[in-house]
């Protein structure tokens, strides 16, 4: 069976991404003064004792979207009602009953599905005796809470334990890749997550900026759960005009972080930009396995080819040789399949241990073709290596002293290592330690100390 929908709606500012948040246990939603800040669904699997049920935050009734996007907002609404098994009907203790909340109400009451009223920002004992006025409405048990001030929430979670129908104990909430697709505005980010999800799971608009927060898209392949994560399109932090971009940018790189994998997507019209770059080392820096993914192809294929604009990348992008190209047209879905086969093979790539003797095998090798320099009168040794994780590998050396290897050679082992390790396509993280040293070295980049001496231990990425 599959897991609840519980459905949280409301005219604009009555709360209704604060509660969610303060349900799920973290901070999902973007949560601002400014009227429409939400505009998708957004989901989260929460689990109250022994059972789950999918949370859903949707955009404010009534709201006038300030991009003309008022309409795209009310379908996502309708799409998350009908799918719905209850409803949270949020309305605000503090303002009191509106003309909006009865029109609300007066929606709510064609739709066959049960309904709590959730009178939201009940931060005292002393407000709860004015929010019965909302028993006006007719809808459902009446429920106080403040989701700012964590007032009403076990109350809240054993009502909605009453409402939903009777279901399995336990739900498979195990996901097995979660996929971040970050890039700049309107390069199609959207439409490639409706493509994946087959089915209009986000707006897309020909506005820049449509999406606002990160918005987790949960779908089944071959019986494995994916999700994937849509982000706002990201602009140069100079150019960030308000706290609305400011957190949403913020969302984006949390996004990347908790990802297993991550698509970095281009407007194959469109140059590679300061942004592009940043949002690469950004990547780079959190060790994750990346797609560069050049969508609306099919503008540009007949003036180009996919080899040279191959080559511009890996000349944009040097660091990243590596990673692998995907050419696809997401609104037609061409190759849109493809990326996410990709992406799980890039996955099982990260997730890779490699025994100590065949990394070490390779250690012989590459030391025979190229030895360790010498430098201050020294010669560098490399007496052993293991593989200490995975996700993202990390191997860790033990040599008679990291400052000994400078950059270029470390440069080389990690290509030996990544041609002859399954470790092909993603980032490798390397640790040079001395032998003596007992102490886990600490995690700090490569780089160099005063007077030309380098800092160790030295980790290793690429």
């Amino acid at each position: 069976m599959t897991i609840p929908h519980i459905v949280i709606v409301g005219r604009p500012n009555v709360g209704k991404s604060s509660l969610f948040n303060w349900l799920a246990g973290k901070k999902i939603a973007i949560v601002d003064p400014t009227p429409g800040v939400t505009r998708d669904r957004l989901t989260a699997v929460v689990q109250d004792e022994d059972r789950y049920f999918e949370l859903v935050d949707t955009g404010g009734i009534g709201i006038d979207d300030v991009d003309n996007l008022t309409q795209d907002v009310e379908r996502q609404i309708a799409l998350a009602l009908d799918q719905a098994q209850l409803i949270l009907f949020v309305v605000d203790a503090r303002t009191g009953l509106v003309p909006l909340d009865e029109e609300v109400a007066s929606r709510l009451r064609s739709i066959s599905r049960p309904i709590l009223c959730v009178v939201n920002k009940c931060d005292t004992a002393a407000l709860e005796p004015q929010a019965q006025e909302f028993h006006k409405l007719g809808l459902g048990r009446l429920v106080c809470v403040s989701a700012k001030q964590s007032r009403g929430k076990q109350e809240l979670l054993d009502l909605i334990r009453k409402e939903l129908p009777a279901t399995e104990t336990s739900v498979k909430a195990d996901v097995s890749l979660k996929l971040a697709i970050v890039g700049r505005r309107n390069t199609g980010k959207s439409t490639f997550i409706n493509s994946l999800a087959k089915s209009e799971r986000v707006i897309v608009s020909e506005v820049p900026g449509t999406t606002r927060d990160s918005v987790d898209v949960r779908f089944e392949l071959d019986g494995k759960t994916i999700v994937a994560i849509d982000t706002a399109g990201v602009r140069k932090k100079g150019s960030i005009r308000s706290d609305i971009e400011f957190y949403s940018l913020n969302r984006a790189e949390r996004s990347i972080r908790r990802a297993d994998v991550v698509l970095l997507f281009h407007e194959a019209q469109k140059s590679v930009s300061q942004v592009d770059k940043q949002l690469a080392n950004y990547v780079l820096e959190n060790f994750k396995p990346a797609v560069f993914v050049v969508n609306k192809w099919d503008l540009l294929k007949k003036s180009l080819t996919t080899g040279e604009m191959a080559d511009y990348l890996r000349k944009v992008y040097p660091n990243l040789d590596y990673v692998p190209i995907a050419f696809i047209t997401a609104k037609d879905g061409k190759n849109v399949q493809n990326v996410l086969n990709l992406a799980q093979n890039l996955h099982k790539q990260a997730s890779a241990r490699v025994g100590t003797g065949d990394l070490n095998r390779v250690l012989r090798e590459a030391m025979a073709q190229q030895a360790p320099p010498q430098r201050q009168n020294r010669q560098a040794k490399i007496f052993y290596a293991t593989q200490a994780a995975s996700n993202p590998p990390t191997i860790v050396l033990f040599t008679n002293g990291p400052q000994l290897f400078d950059n270029t050679y470390q440069r080389y082992l990690l290509k030996m290592f990544r041609d002859h390790l399954p470790f092909r396509e993603v980032p490798i993280k390397m640790y040079l330690r001395h032998k003596k040293q007992t102490q886990k070295p600490a995690l700090v980049k490569s780089s160099r100390g005063k007077r030309g001496k380098s800092k160790e231990p030295q980790l290793w990425q690429d």
